[in-house]
């Protein structure tokens, strides 16, 4: 891939799954390939489950913003909160969504129903040129921590080649900057999800 194209990822998650590790990774990673990077975080209420959504720009591009419509790859840690996101979405983004699901208060409490993961990822192919989805906690179990989910999301990711980036050069960003006693989780998730991703295209 062209390091200079532009490329706009959008990821999204509930607070507490990782999502600004990974940005961070990504972005580290982007840093130590010298691929031209611009990344900014939107928090809700992350510590009670809210949204957090991170926005990354590859290549030269003046602005971090990623308006409606303008998503070239778009990750979901959280099958609605993809979902959710789609409005950034366009005819040709790639879209990777974890299918494990945690459910928003509302539905804890009855006040509303969580759509059926069939209609969730009938209404994102619709919309979109392709879907990759699988159940990422059950792979970040098998890595050895259901915290890992977001590596084997970053697994995934690269694995489509969308991002200017190569696996060695994320893997080694792991190594160095997550912490020690979470690497060989993490490499292990990364792994898992590099090769689920592979079997899914």
């Amino acid at each position: 891939m062209n390091q200079n194209q532009t490329t706009r990822l959008i990821i999204v998650a509930v607070g507490g799954q990782g999502n600004l590790l990974a940005s961070r990774v990504i972005g580290e990673a982007a840093l130590a390939s010298n691929v031209p990077v611009r990344m900014s975080e939107i928090h809700g209420m992350a510590q009670r489950g809210g949204v957090v959504e991170s926005a990354i720009v590859f290549g030269n591009a003046e602005s971090t913003i990623i308006s409606d419509g303008e998503a070239d790859i778009l990750v979901g840690f959280e099958p609605l909160e993809t979902l959710r996101a789609l409005n950034k979405c366009n005819p040709q983004t790639l879209v990777i969504t974890n299918l494990s699901p945690l459910s928003p208060a509302t539905v804890s409490a009855g006040k509303s129903v969580y759509p059926g993961l069939k209609e969730i990822q009938r209404l994102i192919r619709e919309k979109t040129a392709k879907l990759i989805a699988f159940d990422a906690a059950a792979l970040a179990k098998e890595a050895g921590s259901v915290l890992s989910v977001n590596m084997v999301l970053v697994g995934a990711m690269i694995q489509t080649g969308v991002l200017p980036l190569t696996a060695e050069s994320v893997k080694e960003i792991i190594r160095t900057k997550t912490k020690e006693r979470f690497v060989d989780v993490n490499l292990a998730a990364f792994e898992l999800g590099f090769s689920k991703a592979d079997a899914s295209s």
